[in-house]
């Protein structure tokens, strides 16, 4: 069996066995009832001895380390994956609103073109009533459809579309059979076919990371993102945050400037947030921010 449950006054004394200062425990017990022990000890781990080692982990902190060094890096995740969150969101509903308005006019005769053989993968469509269009017609505008129209099996790509997932939104444009037309769609966020195909993945990915309430400052990408012209990614960044931040910059910047300039205005206002030394090193070592 494994480890049993401890108090918030056993785990305060927990963290102080272990070498972390504790300055005010009355706050202390107030945020890990907020936020949780085992959840912080996401936020704790890089100021860990044997950081980033993650077998034979000691857990004891560096000389130095405060559990307000801890809170702080925590409270700068939580604000930059709401900051993303927000542009993750615009993204969705642009490529969303996109795809379907432009595959819906290439096949202006197939209405529900996204079980259409001549213009999806046989699978997808094969799968699509299952795996995708069973939640979607749950919906009550998808519902009110089918009984309005009651020989419709599917409701048109303008309705159907607009209650799917992202998740469903990428496998949607991964299985048109017109590659000219997916050149068409990536074209209008500057992109090559294979360049759109990474970004839009790494969307997915960075949104529902975000969307699940996870750590965003030491993502760690298993596939990396693509380098152009226009969006240099350097080989330390194809993986982490950083490099994510570059595509959603990008693809923001396609939809509209007065957004990119928005995000980025927002960004460096919380890069330049005063924080304590501990917390700023972190920060840079894992994302690659300068962190003033």
């Amino acid at each position: 069996m494994g480890k049993k449950a401890t108090t918030i006054k056993e785990q305060i004394e927990l963290l102080k066995q272990r070498g972390m200062f504790v300055p005010d425990e009355q706050k202390a017990a107030e945020i890990l009832l907020d936020v949780g022990f085992y959840r912080l000890g996401f936020y704790a781990f890089p100021f860990e001895k044997t950081f980033p080692n993650l077998d034979n982990r000691s857990h004891q902190y560096k000389e130095g380390t405060s559990f307000t060094d801890v809170v702080e890096l925590y409270y700068f995740d939580y604000d930059l994956r709401n900051i993303l969150m927000y542009y993750l969101n615009r993204i969705e509903v642009n490529l969303r609103t996109f795809i379907t308005y432009t595959v819906s006019n290439y096949y202006k005769d197939s209405p529900t073109w996204f079980v259409d053989s001549t213009v999806m993968n046989r699978l997808y469509i094969e799968d699509f009533e299952n795996k995708v269009y069973k939640t979607i017609r749950e919906n009550p505008v998808i519902k009110r459809h089918h009984q309005k129209y009651i020989n419709d099996r599917f409701a048109p790509a303008w309705k159907t579309v607009e209650f799917m997932t992202l998740g469903n939104i990428c496998s949607l444009f991964y299985n048109l059979k017109d590659d000219n037309l997916k050149r068409q769609i990536a074209s209008n966020y500057r992109c090559s076919l294979k360049v759109f195909s990474n970004y839009i993945e790494t969307i997915r990915v960075i949104r529902n990371t975000c969307a699940h309430g996870a750590c965003v400052y030491n993502l760690s990408l298993a596939k990396g993102i693509k380098s152009t012209p226009l969006v240099s990614i350097s080989e330390a960044k194809r993986h982490n945050i950083s490099g994510v931040i570059d595509v959603i910059r990008h693809m923001i910047g396609c939809i509209s400037v007065n957004r990119l300039e928005q995000m980025n205005e927002e960004i460096i206002s919380l890069l330049r947030k005063d924080r304590n030394e501990n917390t700023a090193d972190i920060i840079t070592n894992c994302t690659g921010f300068a962190v003033k």
